[in-house]
């Protein structure tokens, strides 16, 4: 009974025999296992200089510009590139590209509309000029020219002549520019007609042959006026083109005058002709400017007040008021207000009116100084 029992229990040989087949095919298993997992993963040295080459420098310290190589310790060689680990970076590229696509540059803004250029009629910078040939022109205002100030609403016409009023006070006087050609003048009704001045004609320069030519009732004309108790004053129409000229004709007023009080100034008259032309059209701005300026210059020397005596259209166009802005200026504009934008002293302000001691029209002007105190 026993023996039959410990036969029992005994292995035999032949399970003992696939038993171990089972475990030597098992153990062969893991070796194979173990062997492929140990070629495909990366040794720590190339880990570091894959690392190393992600930040553009190699395990040696230089520049690593082509893949990393290491081997491992079966002695194998392993290369591993950069680009292997391009994936650790892939997303947020991507995020980042997202985030680019969802928030569009702003547009940029308009650039602000420039106000509508206003034609020179309306902008405050042009005055208006009808020249000799009746054709209006728009000029431009000088801002380097004294400008005048005075208030129109002031002005105001009483019995024909032009009075100008400050705080409700009279500051201007009433006169009159006479010539031959108003022939004889009774100064005394004149005077009592409300006149306060007289500026008078001295003379002509031809403006062909430039001949001078003393206006034939001027020491008549002075001497009556003077005995009515008006004041005088003087011009003279000059066509002068040579320093010569100017001299000669300045010579000849102060000649004239020696005798009276001449207070209000004396002026010179240089312009175009109707219907013909002018000897003193072939010179230039400049040279029309250095002439009237000597004739200014050299009354003034004698101990006179000098002005400039002109239309609208001469003063702005024909002669530089930069230089002569030591000088007042008598402006011709024969109209209701006149439109010149700078600084007058005395305005001609019509060519046809009546006074009383006068036959027929006469020139009216008015002044805005009193030059009995000038």
């Amino acid at each position: 009974m026993r023996r039959d029992s410990d036969r029992d229990n005994r292995i035999s040989p032949t399970l003992l025999a696939v038993m171990g087949g089972v475990f030597a095919f098992m153990l062969l298993i893991l070796v194979i296992v173990a062997v492929t997992n140990r070629k495909e993963r990366p040794s720590r040295e190339a880990l570091t200089g894959l690392a190393q080459a992600q930040s553009g420098q190699g395990a040696d310290g230089g520049s690593a510009s082509g893949p990393v190589e290491a081997a491992p310790e079966g002695g194998e060689a392993s290369s591993l590139h950069p680009g292997d680990l391009d994936f650790w970076e892939l997303y947020p590229e991507q995020k980042e590209e997202e985030e680019q696509v969802q928030e569009p540059a702003p547009e940029p803004e308009p650039a602000p509309e420039e106000p509508a250029e206003l034609p020179p009629s309306e902008d405050g910078k042009h005055t208006r000029i009808i020249n000799r040939k009746g054709e209006e022109e728009w000029v431009l205002i000088s801002q380097h020219l004294p400008k005048n100030d005075y208030d129109y609403t002031n002005l105001v016409s009483q019995d024909e002549f032009m009075k100008y009023y400050k705080d409700s006070r009279l500051v201007s006087f009433v006169g009159i520019d006479v010539s031959k050609y108003n022939d004889y003048i009774d100064f005394v009704k004149v005077k009592r007609a409300g006149i306060d001045f007289v500026m008078i004609r001295a003379g002509v320069r031809g403006y062909g042959a430039g001949t001078v030519t003393m206006d034939e009732y001027f020491q008549e004309n002075l001497k009556r006026a003077t005995d009515a108790g008006l004041e005088i004053g003087v011009y003279f129409t000059s066509q002068a083109v040579t320093a010569e000229e100017v001299l000669e004709e300045t010579t000849l007023i102060l000649q004239e005058i020696a005798d009276y009080e001449v207070r209000y100034p004396i002026a010179v008259e240089m312009g175009f002709v109707q219907n013909d032309t002018a000897r003193i059209e072939t010179l230039s701005r400049a040279e029309k400017t250095e002439l009237t300026k000597l004739f200014l210059d050299t009354v003034s020397a004698a101990g006179y007040n000098a002005m400039i005596f002109a239309d609208k259209e001469w003063l702005i166009k024909e002669i530089d008021l930069s230089k002569l802005t030591a000088y007042d200026v008598w402006l011709s504009q024969p109209q209701d207000l006149p439109d010149y934008p700078y600084q007058f002293t005395m305005w001609q302000y019509k060519t046809n009116g009546t006074v009383d001691g006068v036959s027929g029209i006469v020139n009216l002007d008015i002044s805005f100084i009193d030059y009995t105190e000038k």
